[in-house]
């Protein structure tokens, strides 16, 4: 049985297109009920904790020229307000410790629910859209991708054949409902499969 959960949800991003998609998307949640306010300035962002705190702050790393998590943590120590940053574009993993979850504009709605369901602690069963792990050669495979390889050198590089190497990427699509390269590379960043000097910008 699906749980429905009230959360209030703050969305910062100076785009209007962006803010409004991802907001579009938060109401189709289907375990959680979301009520969403939209930031778009930091006064906004001020006033918006000075009155009724959200639950979970979505917010742009660069909201506001560059966004400090972690002052902003700082400044509201009795909030309990979860800080995700939404990535739109290739983002250093070290400028992103100070946030309790990332989200990115590939994720997929079930993709985007069950983060915030686990972030929340609401806790849905345990077999409710639980993602398949990783193999170690996908990860590899992930890793040649995102470095620009193609099949071919793929296939070179790992001793596989060629079509092996498309069967694993089939597989990876499955498991992570990621289908382009700069959703990989967002991915493989994010999870720390290799750092941003290597990658070959897909964006």
């Amino acid at each position: 049985m699906k749980r429905t959960e009230l959360v209030h949800v703050a969305v910062a991003e100076t785009s209007v297109i962006v803010r409004s998609g991802l907001v579009a998307v938060l109401k189709r949640m289907p375990d959680l009920i979301i009520q969403p306010v939209e930031i778009t300035s930091l006064e906004g962002l001020q006033n918006c904790m000075q009155g009724h705190q959200p639950d979970i702050l979505i917010i742009n790393p660069t909201f506001g020229g560059w966004f400090n998590v972690d002052e902003f943590k700082s400044n509201y120590p009795q909030a309990s307000v979860k800080c995700v940053s939404l990535l739109c574009s290739v983002t250093d993993t070290n400028q992103l410790k100070g946030y309790d979850e990332s989200i990115a504009l590939y994720d997929d709605i079930e993709v985007l629910n069950k983060k915030l369901v686990d972030l929340m602690n609401l806790g849905v069963d345990e077999t409710d859209g639980e993602q398949e792990a990783l193999s170690q050669r996908e990860k590899e495979i992930i890793c040649c991708v995102v470095r620009g390889m193609t099949n071919k050198e793929t296939a070179e590089k790992l001793f596989l054949s060629i079509h092996t190497v498309i069967t694993h990427r089939r597989n990876i699509a499955r498991k992570l409902q990621i289908h382009s390269p700069a959703g990989l590379t967002i991915y493989a960043i994010v999870n720390k499969l290799v750092e941003l000097s290597e990658v070959k910008m897909n964006l």
